[in-house]
C-alpha cells in the first residue's frame, strides 16, 4: 500500500467517525470489490453492514401505488412533496420525475416520513422549453420516476446549487421556462402568489444542465445512429431515455451489470467508471434499500457509458482500462476530508457537503442524525 493511499484510507476512516446528538458513530472503511464490467462501463460494489428496520418505499414505487404526491409550484428549480401514505419514501438526488409543466431533476436526497405535509424539494429543469400540459399528462403534477440522471457533468451542476428552504407560502416565486419568458398570474397549486421572473434563473446551473442534457442526447444519437430526441418534446431528457433504440442497447449493459449487484446481501453501494475514468458513487444504509435502487442505477451507467461510448472510439481511447480497487478507495476518501458545509431542510433533513479538488461529496440524513444516502461525483 503507498504511503498516499495509506493516508486516505486513514482520512476516511477518520471522516467517518461523526458526532450527532452527542454520541460519536464509527463507521468503518468499507470493503470494495469488483469491478463487473461490460463495454467501456466498469462498476465496483461497497460492502457494509446494514442498518436494521424497514426499507422504504422508492420514489418510484410510491408514485406507482399512488402514495405520493409531486406537485408544480410555478419555480423551475422548486417543486412540493408529499408522502401520504403510510411507508417512509426515499428520495434520492438524481431522481428524474416526469410530466408537469417540464420534466425535472431533483436536487436532494430525503427520507419522507408518513403524512410528512407538504415539503419544498430543490429541482432543475431536463427538458428547456416546454411550459404546458404534455398530450394527456397532469400539468400540475409528476406521475413516474423511472430514471436518475445519467451524466456526471448534470450532477456536478446540480451539487452546485443552493438548497430550497422553508418558506413563507406567500413569499414572492421566481421562475424562468428556458422559454424567453415567464408566464404571469397566481398559481392556483399554491394559492395567490406573485410571480416574476429572473434571468438570472436561467444562468450558472440551470444552464449547465441544459447543456448536459444535449450532450447526452447527441451522443446517445452517435452511438446508436439513430436521433433519441422525441417529436413530442426535443428537449425532453426522459422521452429520450424512453427511446426503444436505446432500451435495446442497454440490454447487454444491464445482462453483465445487474446480477453482479445481486450477488451478496452485504452491498449497500456502487462506484461507477466510464471509459476508465471515475464518475460517481452511491452508498445507502442497507443492501434492501441498495437493491431497489440498483436497477436504476444500473440503467443509469449504461446510459453514461453509451452516450460517451462514440466520443472515446473518436479518440481512440476505447473503453479504457478500468480503475483499481485502491484507486476507488482512494477516490471515496478524498472526498471524505473534504472542507464541509451544512444545509438544514426544516424538520426533514440535513445535508452536508464536501467538496475536494477532484470530488464532491454530499450526505443526507434524517433530522436526528440517521444515514440516508451518500453520492460521490468526480470532478
Amino acid at each position: 500500500m503507498t504511503l498516499r493511499l495509506g493516508l486516505g484510507l486513514l482520512a476516511f476512516g477518520l471522516a467517518a467517525a461523526r458526532v450527532f446528538g452527542g454520541t460519536a458513530v464509527a463507521e468503518p472503511v468499507p470493503r470494495i470489490s469488483g469491478p463487473a464490467t461490460h463495454g467501456n462501463v466498469a462498476v465496483y460494489f461497497v460492502h457494509g453492514a446494514s442498518v436494521p428496520g424497514p426499507v422504504p418505499d422508492t420514489l418510484q414505487e410510491a408514485l406507482a401505488k399512488g402514495t405520493v404526491d409531486v406537485q408544480e409550484t410555478g419555480n423551475v428549480q422548486e417543486l412540493k412533496i408529499e408522502n401520504k401514505g403510510q411507508t417512509p419514501v426515499f428520495v434520492q438526488f438524481g431522481d428524474i420525475v416526469k410530466g408537469g409543466q417540464q420534466d425535472r431533476v431533483l436536487t436532494i436526497s430525503m427520507v419522507l416520513l408518513p403524512g410528512s405535509g407538504v415539503v419544498p424539494i430543490g429541482a432543475y429543469c431536463v427538458e428547456k422549453g416546454r411550459w404546458s400540459a404534455r398530450g394527456q399528462e397532469d400539468v400540475k403534477r409528476f406521475a413516474l420516476s423511472e430514471a436518475l440522471i445519467p451524466s456526471r457533468e448534470a450532477k456536478i451542476a446540480m451539487a452546485g446549487r443552493p438548497k430550497p428552504t422553508e418558506r413563507d407560502p406567500a413569499a414572492p416565486v421566481r421562475q424562468n421556462h428556458g422559454v424567453g419568458s415567464p408566464a404571469t398570474g397566481a398559481d392556483p397549486v399554491i394559492g395567490n402568489l406573485r410571480q416574476r421572473s429572473d434571468a438570472n434563473q436561467a444562468s450558472g446551473g440551470q444552464s449547465e444542465v441544459w447543456r448536459s442534457v444535449a450532450a447526452v442526447q447527441s451522443g446517445l444519437t452517435a452511438t446508436l445512429s439513430a436521433p433519441v430526441a422525441s417529436e413530442k418534446s426535443t428537449t425532453s431528457l426522459q422521452l429520450a431515455l424512453e427511446h426503444e433504440k436505446l432500451k435495446e442497447a442497454q440490454a447487454g449493459y444491464l445482462a453483465a451489470l445487474e446480477p453482479a449487484g445481486l450477488e451478496g446481501t452485504d452491498i449497500v453501494g456502487v462506484v461507477i467508471a466510464v471509459n476508465g475514468r471515475l464518475s460517481s458513487a452511491d452508498i445507502y444504509p442497507s443492501n434492501g434499500l441498495f437493491r431497489k435502487m440498483w436497477p436504476k442505477l444500473a440503467r443509469a451507467a449504461a446510459t453514461e457509458a453509451l452516450s460517451g461510448r462514440k466520443q472515446a472510439e473518436v479518440a481512440k481511447s476505447g473503453s479504457g482500462t478500468p480503475p483499481t480497487v485502491n484507486a476507488v478507495t482512494a477516490f471515496l476518501a478524498e472526498a471524505e476530508g473534504g472542507k464541509a458545509s451544512e444545509l438544514a431542510l426544516g424538520t426533514h433533513a440535513k445535508i452536508e457537503t464536501r467538496a475536494s479538488p477532484n470530488a464532491v461529496r454530499m450526505e443526507a440524513r434524517k433530522a436526528d442524525g440517521q444515514f440516508v444516502h451518500r453520492n460521490y461525483i468526480a470532478y
